[in-house]
């Protein structure tokens, strides 16, 4: 039986020729980084702050790219919060989000928990391709 840091590896490399995308060494690392977690969100910056933790070489701009790079395959879904603020979500499943303004802390909200009546039709040749809701949440005051 092989070490689990092995089965981490080669899982990562699978994930990523099914994506379409070549298993480099540093797509293998932050996918093993990204995904060995169990679903989770993430920003580039936390992202790069765990790279380095793990002794991966990487700048900032790299994981930008491999982050954008891993939406496109699908491997995640982007969630723009605000302007220039963007998490990565590894829960492919439909659902939706709270973000805490305070702490910046996204929790999953099951997809069939939120109600969405679509108003106006999408312009001609076009089509509803997806809805992402963000409830935004901060603390009561009294």
């Amino acid at each position: 039986m092989s070490a689990p840091s092995e089965q981490v590896i080669r899982d990562a490399i699978t994930r990523l020729r099914a994506a379409g995308l070549r298993p480099t060494r540093q797509r293998i690392a932050l996918a093993r980084a990204l995904f060995a977690k169990g679903d989770r969100h993430v920003t580039a910056e936390q992202l790069h702050a765990e790279a380095r933790a793990l002794n991966v070489a990487v700048s900032l701009a790299t994981i930008y790219n491999t982050l954008h790079q891993f939406t496109r395959a699908g491997l995640l879904h982007e969630l723009a919060i605000g302007t220039g603020r963007s998490y990565f979500d590894t829960n492919l499943s439909h659902h939706h989000h709270f973000y805490h303004e305070g702490s910046g802390q996204l929790v999953d909200v099951a997809g069939d928990l939120v109600q969405v009546a679509i108003g106006p039709p999408p312009p001609k040749g076009t089509r509803v391709a997806g809805i992402d809701v963000i409830i935004r949440i901060t603390e009561r005051t009294r």
